[in-house]
């Protein structure tokens, strides 16, 4: 190797190579050069691939041949000597003297001399190269810069780019001294432009532990103004964000901000107040854009890692950020004439539109409780600037109330989304927006601000912040007053809301005021705070008085805007606090001074609305969507005891059973149709008339939530057809409404406790359903499926998959004319024997396809605490039913127990503790009639008493049993 040949060479930089790409992951995350290097020493302890390189292949075999033939000797010597001190061959210290006679011979001074001349000869050799190539790619991409049009929007400093595109090279203290001076300004432009590719390509650890990073960070924020250089800068930036601690990329984001508030103020940019368009493609728009996407991303990034580190640096960053938001208020000021100021929230608003970097900082108390603090004490002109926003949006709505389209600034929401879709399309091939008029720019401004304050009303702090005083009203304005604009903004703009889930991220006005309101109505301290006031109120039930009034309301779309408002309605009625302001506090002025309660009103205008009766409004701008809201709102009422008293003398019940009984019969009398012949009712129409009768029908069904309305109910003749209605959706698992108090089971309970409501259930077939549900779960219960892990106790009470079932089932029979409806003066079948699949379908066929124990010592062990030994499947093991102590299912004078197998206990026993062992029918014990269930009904009562300890004589439970002969 003394005289390396050029094949030899370029097959040693072919092997280094190989090894240096093999390795770059490691090397890429030293922090340090020494960290590198005692990477590279410990090599072969850390990768297990270390032997199968070619490169260490390489070294192996040239150190067998040059040391081969000294080890061999070596070792002949040591082992031939004579006498007891001899080495063996085996030992450890054979190989330790061979290993240092070798280290000590001529042949390793003059190998390792030959191989450091020889390396050092390839490794020169390769740092040539890659200068070369350095050079040669940096006078590419110059020349590519040069030619490169400047109509096109290319991200060159995104950090989602790979790191492994460019080269990777250590650079040294000294290095980077020498860099530092190049990026000073005064340098020429080339030379700060050289600088900064030599920069990029270092390790972001080596530049920020090196001595000058001070005077170099000052000359990169310099360099940031500078139109050739700024895309250079932001792309060493992106780097550091994405691989620094906190405490680095804070400088590095302040000095950005501080920046970019420097840049808006030497450049006073400004943008067309009218529908002229401005142009994010001008260099001095496009480098100000660049910057603040950057800032936005690693505000969306960093509150994954801030709460890590000290307060200081999380403050220093939400500081700086407001400082340079806040700049439209101490220094911005509209231009005469035509122009605005082009102010840092416009920009913020186009990249971020719906404020997600505001809603991540709000989100955890860490961060939430330093951004209050500082809007409370410093920045309170950015909330206040919102607001402004919002009131002048509102502002403007009113004064083109009259007119037939839209306020000229206010834009095509559905296109505005796709456009910001497009526009931040990573692909720089797709077709890209560029240009804005400044009503979509203060359309987004609006969304922005109305995002933001959003935010801060669900939080206490937040709410502190009002009242807040704005330029042009004399008094401040109150979280109250704040709602009010918003909801003038949805009378001004409305837009039915959407079912489809795709719509949910809409920019429409009113999708984006409902989705606040909806927040409000959430949170009870907060809804008390802004919802469940009487301007509120007033605001939201104006329109509906207008038009109860025969008044003409200034709605753009009656329809949209009553729907929207009977959502917020049903929402505040949803709750105690907003029920009760609606039922009784008169806070509503209807006509001539008179006031009403806002129940009073609401139930009138559903009347009117179900009647048609509203001579100021056309026929066309009534729906049974805006119908059905209203409706909606009243059952939020009326399914209380307290909303129904209040509502029970307008007849509600009556008008929506006519509306409903109406609707079925226009939907009989639709004729079938035929092929060819032309249809009378359009399909649409027909699908319509189905999704109101169902309204309709839901609607009655909840007066059964309540004894009276239950009552009411059963006076509508609907009865039947509503609790149909409910057995298909009980047996889908549908929810009851989307404000759901409880569900279809505790309306169950609610009509069973009727007669007539029994006699319905039986016949919708839900009975039947209940039946054969529980017994599908006894026959294929738990036991049959594989056991994935032990139970802590050899027995339950009751298997966990039979509960929900047997649940329902008590339910069902937790009055005593349930149980005498399903079971009264019925024959109980007692057949012999029963096929394999036989399925009772009613109350009596179901005790008899369950058998008990023969023997009088099985049927008591049932009920001791520990059944180690009671080892027959237990298949129905909790029929207890609390309340039925004495409402017994005993319609004959001696009923025996083969004929009714449940277990009846007092009110005060667990249920559970006290359970028959049945076993299921097909085993080899037979019926016994011998013994009355009253005697063991008394015993099972006797020992779960004195297992439980409740202090109830077995002796007068047991007298109870055997004294009632009839029921």
């Amino acid at each position: 190797m003394s005289q390396l040949s050029a094949e030899d060479e370029a097959e040693l930089q072919s092997l280094l190579k190989q090894l240096l790409r093999s390795i770059n992951d490691k090397i890429s995350d030293a922090p340090s050069t020494e960290c590198a290097e005692e990477i590279l020493l410990h090599l072969e302890e850390t990768d297990k691939n270390f032997h199968n390189y070619e490169f260490v292949k390489y070294l192996r075999q040239y150190v067998e041949s040059s040391l081969g033939s000294v080890v061999d000797e070596e070792t002949k010597n040591l082992t031939r000597r004579d006498g007891p001190h001899a080495i063996g061959s085996g030992h450890d210290t054979l190989i330790h003297a061979v290993t240092q006679r070798t280290r000590d011979s001529a042949e390793y001074q003059q190998m390792m001399q030959t191989l450091k001349n020889t390396m050092t000869i390839v490794v020169e050799s390769l740092i040539n190269k890659f200068e070369e190539d350095q050079m040669r790619k940096e006078e590419m991409h110059r020349e590519k810069q040069h030619n490169q049009s400047n109509s096109q929007y290319i991200d060159n400093y995104s950090d989602s780019d790979s790191s492994f595109n460019q080269s990777y090279a250590f650079i040294r203290q000294e290095q980077l001294q020498a860099l530092a001076e190049k990026l000073d300004s005064s340098r020429p432009k080339e030379v700060r432009w050289e600088a900064l590719q030599a920069l990029c390509c270092a390790p972001p650890s080596d530049v920020l532990s090196c001595e000058s990073w001070s005077s170099l960070r000052r000359n990169l924020c310099a360099a940031l103004t500078d139109p050739g250089l700024s895309d250079n800068v932001l792309q060493f930036f992106a780097k550091i964000f994405s691989s620094s601690p906190l405490n680095v990329t804070r400088e590095i984001y302040t000095s950005l901000a501080k920046s970019v508030e420097s840049s808006f103020l030497s450049h006073k940019l400004s943008f067309p107040t009218g529908s002229a368009s401005i142009d994010i493609y001008r260099p001095e728009i496009s480098r100000l854009l660049k910057q603040i996407r950057l800032m936005n991303d690693f505000q969306k990034e960093v509150t994954t890692f801030w709460i890590r580190h000290p307060e200081k640096y999380m403050e220093g960053v939400i500081e700086s950020t407001f400082s340079l938001l806040s700049l439209h208020h101490e220094h911005g000021s509209a231009s005469p004439g035509t122009e605005k100021a082009l102010e840092p929230i416009h920009l913020l608003a186009l990249l971020d539109i719906k404020a997600t970097w505001f809603n991540k900082w709000m989100h955890g108390h860490y961060s939430r409780t330093v951004v209050l603090r500082l809007l409370e004490r410093k920045y309170k002109s950015l909330i206040v600037a919102a607001l402004q926003q919002c009131i002048h949006y509102s502002e403007s709505c009113e004064r083109f109330t009259n007119e037939t389209t839209d306020p000229p600034w206010l834009l095509e929401t559905e296109h505005f989304d796709l456009v910001f879709d497009e526009w931040r399309c990573a692909d720089s091939r797709s077709v890209q927006r560029g240009v804005y008029t400044g009503q979509e720019l203060e359309y987004a401004f609006f969304v922005h601000s109305l995002c933001v304050l959003g935010k801060l009303l669900i939080y206490v702090n937040g709410r502190k912040l009002f009242p807040i005083r704005v330029r042009k009203r004399k008094d401040p304005v109150h979280l109250t007053d704040l709602v009010v604009i918003l909801i003038n903004i949805i009378y001004q703009h409305p837009k039915p809301l959407h079912s489809d889930t795709s719509h949910t991220d809409s920019l429409s006005p009113s999708c984006l005021v409902m989705e606040v309101l909806w927040m409000l109505c959430e949170r009870t301290e907060c809804a008390a705070e802004c919802l469940y006031q009487t301007p509120v109120i007033e605001t939201l039930l104006a329109p509906v008085i207008a038009l109860l009034n025969g008044q003409q309301a200034k709605l753009k779309s009656p329809s949209a805007t009553l729907t929207l408002i009977a959502d917020v309605l049903a929402r505040i009625a949803n709750t105690d606090r907003g029920l009760s302001l609606f039922l009784y506090q008169k806070n509503l002025v209807v006509a001539h001074s008179e006031r009403a309660v806002a129940a009073d009103v609401i139930v009138q205008f559903t009347l009117r609305l179900l009647d048609k009766d509203l001579s100021s409004l056309r026929e066309s701008d009534t729906s049974h969507t805006s119908c059905g809201a209203f409706i909606f709102v009243c059952r939020q009422m009326y399914n209380t005891c307290e909303g129904l008293q209040v509502l029970r003398p307008y007849g509600l019940h009556k008008a929506v059973a006519a509306a409903w009984k109406k609707t079925s019969s226009l939907l009989e009398r639709v004729p079938t149709p035929v092929p060819g012949a032309a249809a009378e009712t359009s399909a649409q129409d027909v699908q319509n008339m189905h999704i109101w009768e169902e309204t309709l029908l839901d609607s009655l069904l909840n007066f059964a939530a309540t004894p009276k309305g239950l009552l009411l109910l059963q006076q509508t003749g609907a009865i039947n057809e509503c609790l149909c209605y409910m057995f298909s959706r009980f047996t889908k698992k549908l929810q009851v409404s989307r404000c759901e108090k409880f569900g279809y089971g505790v309306m169950v309970t609610q009509v069973a406790a009727t007669a007539p409501g029994v006699a319905a259930l039986l016949s919708s077939g839900l009975v039947r359903a209940l039946v054969v549900e529980l017994w599908s779960v006894l026959e294929c219960g738990s036991e049959d499926v594989g056991v994935v892990r032990p139970k802590p106790t050899p027995m339950d009470p009751i298997d966990r998959s039979c509960l929900k079932s047997f649940l329902s089932l008590v339910n069902l029979l937790s009055s005593s004319q349930s149980v005498w409806e399903l079971t009264g003066r019925q024959p109980l079948a007692n057949k012999r024997e029963y096929s394999l699949r036989e399925i009772p379908t009613s109350i009596p066929l179901a005790p008899v396809n369950v058998q008990r124990p023969s023997e009088r010592n099985k049927m008591l062990c049932s009920f001791a605490s520990q059944t180690d030994g009671f080892t027959d499947k237990l298949a129905l093991r909790a029929f207890c039913f609390c309340d039925l102590f004495h409402q017994a299912l005993l319609t004959a004078n001696d009923i025996q127990a083969s004929q009714i197998p449940f277990c009846i206990t007092q009110t005060g026993i667990r249920a559970g503790s006290v359970f028959l062992g049945f076993k299921r029918r097909g085993g080899s014990e037979g019926l016994t009639d011998s013994q009355p269930l009253a005697v063991l009904l008394s015993e099972g009562v006797r020992r779960a008493v004195s297992h439980t300890g409740v202090q109830t004589t077995a002796h007068q439970a047991r007298k109870q049993l055997l004294g009632r002969r009839d029921v």
